[in-house]
């Protein structure tokens, strides 16, 4: 079996080489980093003080291994480590690539070195990224085996020393596997002994590319919390980003991926002081176009569903959340010539959250619904209000209340799985692919 599967390396490095002239890069998952940990919001996320004692330590000489699920694959991956919020110099070593088998186990015969530089270590300075080699992937087909679809890569990499203060995305929603501190590299293990800990976080990844076999165009689905996913399924991949992205494979194979770039709490506007004073909602979405848009390749297409925690959690005015939008679209556009950008209505949030759901911040989700409804800036707007509000109450739909998660009834905020795979529903596929259904 090994013998074959070195074969197969072989011959998917050769073919890769040939045709890398005609490949097309593309983002195929993401992760919005807003860190430093423990700022953020994340669900269900056990208790860690034994695998990170002390957040201004961060990671000791351990080893990660994040659990994401790609869009679409291709023969050869690469991915992104991101240092955005760390205070020190932060060195990665031994990372791999691999199938998920079950839990932190590692389909045998698949995990792959990741080099940078041709080197297996890289050290990242404070505010920095770095993007990986590209790396053979010997179990994807060209094209790629419908068998892939749904699948889970294991990334797995040392934290060489201490990090310092992490970078993270708090909200993944997927369990993913950390060795004890001092424990040194285990990326290299197939098994799940060296991974006692468990975290619904992702830390210091935030992007993993594919070369694919055909162009595919990325739609970034960029927000707050409930493009995040609050309230839908641990490890369920039920978001509404992801029952787009079955959608449009059903009815378009891999010519269009879905990448997910929402923050739980995050805003349109500011907050400006968010490096000295960082909240759980990340930095504002203006500053972080460049990092979660405009940098990764592919992109097509941007669906934009935010302001709510402008209203509630910052009392900022409609007009201010508006302006913003204006800013937001013209820069993406002067970024990324062609771009289509969508606006998404703002759901209920009525008799929700002490902050959200009072009958002033009402008054401005209206407004600033109308507003997008009838600017003129974008390329279509998706009626996401539509498809989840009661008329009757001016809430969100009593089925779409209770929570998928964690259980429970819900806030009336956020939407639980069943809300989710209305909003998708409710999505125009002509629209916004500009082909027939």
């Amino acid at each position: 079996m090994r013998r074959l599967i070195a074969l197969l390396t072989m011959l998917c490095a050769s073919l890769v080489l040939a045709g890398e002239a005609n490949a097309e890069w593309a983002a195929t998952w993401t992760a919005s980093a807003h860190g430093p940990y423990p700022v953020g919001n994340p669900t269900a996320q056990p208790e860690l003080k034994f695998a990170f004692p002390t957040p201004d330590q961060g990671a000791r000489d351990q080893t990660f291994r994040l659990i994401v699920k790609p869009d679409a694959w291709g023969p050869q991956t690469r991915i992104r480590l991101s240092n955005a919020f760390g205070a020190k110099p932060v060195t990665f070593a031994d990372a791999f690539v691999g199938l998920q088998e079950s839990g932190a186990s590692v389909l045998k015969g698949t995990n792959q070195p990741v080099l940078f530089g041709g080197k297996k270590s890289v050290t990242v300075p404070p505010g920095q990224s770095v993007v990986s080699d590209a790396v053979a992937l010997p179990f994807v087909t060209t094209p790629p085996s419908p068998m892939l679809r749904g699948l889970k890569l294991a990334v797995s990499f040392q934290v060489v020393g201490e990090s310092g203060p992490m970078t993270w995305h708090a909200k993944a929603l997927q369990t993913s596997y950390v060795t004890a501190p001092g424990s040194g590299s285990r990326a290299k293990d197939e098994g799940e002994g060296a991974f006692p800990y468990s975290t619904t976080s992702w830390y210091f990844l935030d992007e993993v590319d594919m070369n694919l076999p055909a162009k595919a165009e990325v739609i970034v689905a960029f927000g707050d919390s409930i493009t995040d996913g609050t309230g839908t399924t641990i490890n369920g991949d039920d978001r509404w980003p992801d029952v787009l992205s079955r959608r449009l494979h059903a009815a378009h194979g891999d010519a269009f991926v879905v990448v997910n770039q929402g923050i739980g709490g995050n805003r349109v506007v500011g907050p400006d002081d968010y490096a000295t004073q960082p909240i759980g909602g990340g930095p504002g979405a203006l500053t972080r176009l460049e990092r979660d848009i405009t940098s990764l390749p592919g992109v097509k297409t941007v669906i934009w569903l935010e302001g709510i925690n402008d209203f509630g959690a910052a009392n900022t005015s409609a007009e201010a959340v508006m302006e913003g939008y204006n800013k937001g679209v013209l820069a993406l556009r002067q970024k990324i010539p062609g771009v289509k950008i969508f606006a998404a209505t703002l759901t209920p949030a009525l008799n929700s959250t002490p902050t959200h759901g009072r009958a002033e911040v009402e008054a401005k989700r209206k407004a600033l619904n109308e507003f997008l409804r009838n600017a003129k800036i974008f390329d279509g707007v998706i009626d996401f209000e539509k498809a989840t509000l009661d008329p009757a109450t001016g809430e969100v739909k009593v089925e779409f209340q209770p929570n998928s998660s964690t259980g429970g009834p819900g806030d009336k905020l956020h939407p639980n799985r069943a809300g989710y795979a209305a909003m998708a529903n409710a999505i125009d596929l002509g629209m916004i692919t500009g082909r027939a259904k």
